[in-house]
């Protein structure tokens, strides 16, 4: 386990932030949400990486995801989700605590959906554009 460097966000949510809650995690809504219902899916354990939380870690967050998405189904109705991790540093992690974003997402919310996640190296996303 990793401590965490300043207060963490996600160590101790406030209240209205939880959604979900498991015994080794926590669905809390984002507090700079993408979109509508956003929501992170956290281990309670301060720990940085998927690949540093246990195997129960990663199971409950996982029921948590499927819970949290019935629950944003039910008060978003949205059309599809992505879900992500940035793990570490390089790859866009900005709060060193684990987290799995779960972003409702609406037809018509970007002008092309079409390459979703891809587009962290946006050079590299159409890659339908490239045959």
């Amino acid at each position: 386990m990793t401590a965490p460097a300043k207060k963490c966000p996600f160590c101790h949510p406030r209240p209205e932030e939880i959604l979900a809650e498991g015994a080794l995690a926590l669905a809390i809504l984002d507090n700079y949400p993408v979109n509508p219902g956003h929501t992170l899916i956290v281990p309670r354990r301060h720990v940085a990486s998927w690949f540093d939380a246990t195997g129960d870690e990663r199971a409950d967050m996982l029921r948590l995801a499927d819970e949290a998405h019935r629950i944003l189904v039910e008060r978003h109705a949205p059309d599809a989700f992505n879900l992500g991790i940035n793990d570490g540093p390089v790859a866009g992690q900005s709060v060193p605590h684990l987290h799995l974003h779960l972003i409702p997402r609406h037809r018509g919310d970007v002008a092309e959906p079409r390459g979703g996640v891809r587009w962290v190296i946006p050079e590299r996303a159409a890659y339908w554009a490239k045959r």
